[in-house]
C-alpha cells in the first residue's frame, strides 16, 4: 500500500510554489522600472538648457534679452491725428512738443496736409486761427453743417453787445468809460456778457483817476470769428460800407435782430476761415 502511494507521488508533476511565483513578478517589475528609467534618461533637465543649447526653432526667452520697438510713425499722420482730435486751436509750439519733431517740420506737414485736402477735394483746411492751427469745414459747406445742428440751442449776441464788442477789439485796451463815451450809454451789461462768454478779459488797470479796468479781446474771440490774430480784422472803411449795406436787407425789412459779428468778419476780407457753426 505505501509502495503504491510512493510510485503515485513519483508520477505527480511538480507545481511551481509560491518562491518561484514570486521570482517571476520581481523579474517583470525589475525591467518596467528599467525601461522608465531610461526613457527618463532621454530627456533633458530644464535646468540645464542654455540659449546655446536651445534648438532654433524653439528659442528660449531671456530677462536680458530686448523687447523690439514698433516702427516709427509718420509725421504727417501723427500732426493730423493731433488736429483732428482737437477740439481747439492748437499752437504751432504745442504741436511740434507733442509729435516730438522740430516746429519747422510741423509747418512744412501742414502745407503738405492742405496741398493734399486740395488735390483730393476734401471739404476741409487745416486753418490758422487764434494763433493756432485747427481743422476747419469749408465755408461752402457752411449751410449743411448749421442742419446738422439746427436743434441746438445757440446764443447769440445782441446789438449791444456787439457793438461793444467791437469798440473793445479795435480800440484795446479800453476802458469802460471811454466805450460808453463812443456809445454815448451805458455800457455795464453787454461787458458783464462778453466777458462771461470769455470773448473780452481785463488787462489790468488804467493809470488815470479811479484805476477803471483795461479790457481787451481773449482768443476765445479770434476763434469765434475764424480769425488768426487781430491783424485779421476788418479795416474800419470796410466795416463802414458793410454797416451801410445792412442797413436795410433787400426786401426793405431791418436786419435779423441778434444778428453775429461772423458775417462782417468773412465779407471784410477774412474768406479763408470759416464760421463759427461751420467748424
Amino acid at each position: 500500500m505505501s509502495e503504491n502511494l510512493e510510485e503515485q507521488t513519483a508520477e505527480m508533476p511538480s507545481e511551481p510554489t509560491n518562491r518561484d511565483e514570486g521570482k517571476s513578478y520581481t523579474d517583470v517589475a525589475a525591467l518596467a522600472e528599467s525601461a522608465i528609467a531610461d526613457r527618463q534618461s532621454q530627456i533633458p533637465d530644464p535646468r540645464s538648457l542654455t540659449p546655446e543649447s536651445s534648438t532654433p526653432d524653439s528659442p528660449l526667452p531671456t530677462p536680458d534679452s530686448p523687447i523690439p520697438s514698433p516702427p516709427p510713425l509718420d509725421p504727417n499722420q501723427v500732426i493730423e491725428a493731433l488736429l483732428f482730435a482737437a477740439d481747439a486751436p492748437v499752437k504751432l509750439d504745442r504741436l511740434a512738443e507733442l509729435a516730438e519733431v522740430p516746429p519747422e517740420t510741423v509747418r512744412a506737414v501742414i502745407d503738405r496736409l492742405n496741398a493734399n485736402y486740395q488735390e483730393t477735394d476734401r471739404t476741409f483746411r487745416v486753418q490758422r486761427v487764434a494763433q493756432g492751427f485747427q481743422l476747419y469745414t469749408m465755408p461752402d459747406y457752411a449751410e449743411f453743417v448749421r442742419r446738422l445742428y439746427q436743434h441746438q440751442y445757440t446764443h447769440r449776441l445782441s446789438h449791444a453787445a456787439l457793438e461793444v464788442l467791437a469798440i473793445v477789439a479795435y480800440k484795446q485796451p479800453v476802458t469802460r468809460p471811454e466805450v460808453e463815451q463812443l456809445r454815448g450809454v451805458d455800457c455795464s451789461g453787454p461787458l458783464v456778457t462778453l466777458l462771461e462768454r470769455r470773448l473780452i478779459a481785463t488787462y489790468g488797470r488804467a493809470s488815470r483817476p479811479g484805476n477803471p479796468f483795461l479790457y481787451r479781446t481773449t482768443p476765445e474771440f479770434l476763434r469765434y470769428f475764424g480769425l488768426a490774430g487781430l491783424e485779421d480784422l476788418p479795416r474800419m472803411e470796410e466795416i463802414g460800407e458793410f454797416l451801410a449795406r445792412r442797413e436795410t436787407e433787400p426786401d426793405g425789412s431791418e436786419p435779423e435782430k441778434g444778428e453775429t459779428f461772423d458775417s462782417l468778419a468773412m465779407d471784410g476780407g477774412h474768406r479763408d476761415a470759416a464760421p463759427e457753426d461751420a467748424r
